[in-house]
Order: structure tokens, then sequence, then C-alpha cells
């Protein structure tokens, strides 16, 4: 076990005032993003139909290639302020956020319907329900985790009446101090361990599928880490079973996470957007609630980065997955 990445191990207290890590959208910036999305709907306005030439921008498409290399190289969080989310409708809101998106990768489907634009919001799911995805799920806390693709993006469309704040931590620095502190701990989650596929397997293969919590390649770090989906591939009687040691890391790690030395809030307003990379930073959710007939609403994006020339072979975009063979956009209505 040795320490990786550490020129981006930040803690909370490097990363206090939220003017570091937010790009704040000029008026030169609004005005390309208006043409964009003019040139944009002039093509269509089904977005499976847009690619990055069809969302011309100029310098923000500069400043979008310094948020990417701050992404994958920094920090690995970005905060985007704001789209105009007075002047515009959800679904312009979302045409630019799929735009902007674009131009940091190329979308990747995030279940197995399809959607390269999905829909985080109170889906009526029930914590028993074997099959739930974070993104269905409402009111409750979901704590820290990653998700399946290179980049991470949230656009905030409607805030929670109360709590539902999003929430960060740096996996680089808790992968270290666990070297440091415990490396039998950061030692077992370098081996394969049973992630449970929700029920979104290909037909006839199995039910769960094995893949390591840490990787190294090249002395970078790399993180899959859903504590909730390892656990969950326990009612499988075939998959294998989780040591106690395995057990001990993943609480760990979560403890970690949720220790304010590591991690940092954010409280989206509509028409902000939150990036991260998905193989150095952990995202989670406060609990929330509600107002009547009124949703948290916030749309995802799982992206494949052109500015990471090099994955694990377990990392790289499959094309061939069977989530990929039916690319659709989530239509919740906001």
């Amino acid at each position: 076990m040795k320490p990786l990445e550490t020129h981006i191990a930040w803690t909370s207290a490097d990363v206090a005032d939220p003017r570091v890590w937010t790009v704040e959208l000029t008026p030169a910036d609004h005005r390309e993003l208006d043409h964009a999305l003019n040139a944009a709907k002039s093509v269509s306005d089904n977005l499976l139909d847009l690619g990055r030439e069809h969302f011309p921008l100029d310098g923000l498409a500069r400043k979008l290639e310094g948020i990417e290399r701050e992404l994958i190289d920094g920090r690995g969080f970005m905060r985007i302020s704001a789209l105009d989310a007075q002047r515009y409708s959800a679904d312009d809101l979302t045409m630019l956020y799929w735009g902007i998106g674009l131009h940091l990768g190329d979308p990747w489907p995030q279940n197995a319907k399809g959607h390269v634009m999905g829909d985080v919001t109170d889906q009526g799911k029930r914590l028993d329900d074997p099959t739930f995805r974070g993104n269905e799920f409402g009111q409750v806390a979901l704590d820290y985790h990653t998700d399946g693709a290179d980049l991470i993006g949230l656009m905030c469309l409607r805030k929670a009446a109360r709590g539902g704040l999003s929430c960060v931590a740096n996996a680089v620095a808790i992968y270290n101090e666990l070297v440091a502190t415990r490396p039998d701990l950061a030692e077992v989650l370098f081996a394969p361990q049973p992630y449970d596929t929700r029920g979104e397997q290909a037909p006839g293969t199995k039910p769960f599928y094995l893949f390591p919590v840490f990787t190294e390649h090249k002395e970078r770090f790399f993180i899959r880490f859903i504590p909730a989906y390892i656990r969950a591939s326990q009612r499988h009687a075939e998959a294998p079973r989780l040591s106690p040691k395995v057990l001990e890391a993943l609480d760990t790690v979560s403890a970690m996470a949720r220790d304010p030395r590591f991690n940092v809030y954010m409280d989206l307003q509509p028409g902000e957007m939150q990036f991260i990379n998905n193989y150095h930073v952990l995202h989670g959710r406060t609990s929330y609630e509600d107002a009547p007939g009124q949703k948290r609403h916030l749309k995802r994006l799982w992206l494949a980065t052109h500015y990471l020339k090099d994955r694990p072979a377990h990392f790289r975009k499959n094309v061939d997955h069977h989530w990929a063979q039916n690319r659709s956009v989530s239509r919740i209505p906001a």
C-alpha cells in the first residue's frame, strides 16, 4: 500500500471558500449559451439528435476545458453558477445543460432504460424494493457513493422545501489516510467485490458483478464505492460472501467520508450545475422535505471524458454494454 495523487488530497479547510470551486457565468457566457440554444433548437428538440457541434460555444468552451482539467487533475469537483432559471423553461434548461455536458464528455447510459439524461426526484420507490436506484428515491439522505461513469453532473431544476444539500467527499484523501492508518483495510478493497445489479443485468447473466473498490493505474487512483449495492449482493446465494474485514473496510470508508475533514456541502440553486470526477470524489445528499406538489428535481448526466487518456481496463467505456443498446431520455415533468 502506498499513497497516490497526494497533490489533490484536499481537506474541507482547503475548499472552505465556495469561490474556489465555483465558476460564475458572465453576461458574455449567457449570450453564447442563448445563441447555442437557438442553434440547437433549429436542429431538433430531441436531445438524442444533438451533438457537440450543434452547441457552438467560444469563450465558454475554453472555460469548460479548464473545468475538465480541474475535474481530472485537480480537486475533482466544480459548481457552475448558473443558468437563468427565470428566463428558460425546464426543457430549455435541460437542453442547455445537455449542451454544456457535451463540451465536457460523451453522455453515457445510466440504467437499463438507456437514459442518457436522467431525473433525480422522488419517483415513489420504497426502501424494500430491491431494484431501487438512488436517483429514484426521495426524502431520505443518500450516503456517500460513486456512480458509473468518468464524470457525474447534476443540475438543479427545483430545490426541496427543506434540506437536500449536495455533498462531496475527497476519496483520494480518504484512501491516503487509510493507507497510513489502516493499510489492512485498504488492501482488502483492492480485491474484486460483488455488486448487486438492481435487476438491470443483461438477460441470461448473473444478478451481480465483481469489481474492486480501489484500483491503482499508472500512479493514478480510481474508486468504485457503492456500499449499498455491495451489501445487497448478499441476497444472491451465488454471490461471494463478504468477509468481516471487507465489511469493516466499507464502514470505515463511509465513516471517513462523513467526517467533516473530508467533505463539503453545497445548496444547489435552480440553474446551478455540479460536476465531479467519479474516480476521485464521492457524492451524496442530505435528507429533505418536499413542499406539496413541488418535488425536489435535478437532472443528471453521466459523461465519458476525452481528457482522461488512460484508464484501467475495467473502467473503460464498454460500447457493447446492453444499457447502450437503447439510448433514451428520461421524461419526468418538472
